[in-house]
């Protein structure tokens, strides 16, 4: 049976990137710098309205996911697309990029494929449009008993809570992983995300075996606008915390140890996808016996390489910019 290093679950959602100006989002009535969920038919309009577009399978735990592998560890994302023509070039590319995709597009299924409409403007702030789709219907009869039994660290998308069935194939897939002796931990997605489900979020924290989440998540995630005390309490609280900073020293604890990660100052192209990045460097250090303040240097190096050209997944050899950087 496969071992596998790092496998996610969440949702597998093709982003659609174009480049824009700030006139084009007044238009057509986007909120700048932030992620919206739209429906079907705003979609469809907006993918209308793009210009030049250039289609990556995205969806913030899949890119994750995405860079652990480019770094050269065995990987596997857990999702759902339907049999559409994005459904399937989805799954086509995810297996060509070396991530294992266990579930084959659905024939039967009513919803489309989801995507992300990403206007990315001059000064690198992108503007997502998402049409969930298929992907948010994901359930516990869609995780793979023998991907999660066999595999050493399994990363969580936040976003699932936001249905029954996906807060169910999340507990199903962290239960089977923990069992089999692997770590299980998640992304806190968004402080929107944060402010829908803390009560639960503030349990995970506790129960699972690490957390990844910027400083506006941690501190929605404590109701507090102090992030000291927002971390203080989180690592009382948990096995292992990371928070990112915006460009700021990235802060890492553990029971009694703790990182603090310098970040080095980088003028983004396109700030999509640097957060989750950030987690696939953190995660192969985590996988491969790296101590916490090198994890979070590994993470630093893979998200100022995926913002440094359009899209959100890497296109170095992050394992060699690693090495450029002796941290392997």
């Amino acid at each position: 049976m496969t071992q596998y290093d790092v496998i996610g679950i969440g949702n597998a959602v093709m982003d659609v990137l174009t480049q824009s100006d700030d006139a084009f989002l007044d238009r057509m009535g986007i909120e700048k710098g932030i992620m919206q969920l739209i429906e079907q038919e705003r979609s469809e309009f907006l993918y209308g309205e793009m210009g030049e577009r250039h289609q990556i399978p995205g969806g913030s735990v899949a890119n994750t996911v995405a860079g652990v592998a480019n770094m050269g560890l065995k990987t596997a994302f857990i999702g759902k697309v339907r049999d559409d023509e994005v459904g399937r070039e989805y799954a086509a590319k995810t297996r060509e990029g070396g991530t294992d995709f266990p579930n084959d597009p659905f024939t039967d299924a009513e919803l489309p494929s989801s995507r992300c409409m990403i206007f990315v403007s001059p000064d690198g702030e992108r503007s997502m449009n998402t049409y969930l789709g298929i992907s948010s219907e994901v359930g516990p009869d869609d995780v793979p008993d023998s991907v999660c039994q066999n595999a050493k660290i399994l990363f969580l998308e936040g976003y699932l809570y936001d249905k029954p069935k996906g807060k169910q194939a999340f507990e199903t897939a962290a239960r089977l992983t923990r069992a089999a002796g692997g770590m299980a931990g998640i992304a806190l997605s968004d402080p929107f995300c944060v402010d829908r489900h803390r009560e639960d979020f503030r349990k995970l924290v506790k129960e699972l075996d690490y957390v990844i989440g910027n400083e506006h998540e941690w501190k929605s995630l404590y109701e507090t606008d102090d992030l000291g005390a927002a971390l203080e309490t989180a690592a009382a609280e948990s096995g292992l915390i990371v928070c990112t900073r915006s460009g700021h020293d990235v802060v890492i604890v553990r029971g009694d140890e703790e990182a603090i990660v310098p970040v080095k100052t980088v003028t983004p192209v396109d700030a999509t996808g640097a957060g989750d990045l950030f987690a696939a460097g953190f995660l192969y250090g985590l996988a491969t016996g790296a101590d916490l303040a090198t994890s979070g240097k590994m993470g630093c190096v893979a998200a100022a390489e995926v913002i440094s050209h359009y899209g959100a997944r890497p296109e170095k050899d992050l394992a060699a910019l690693f090495k450029a950087e002796g941290l392997v």
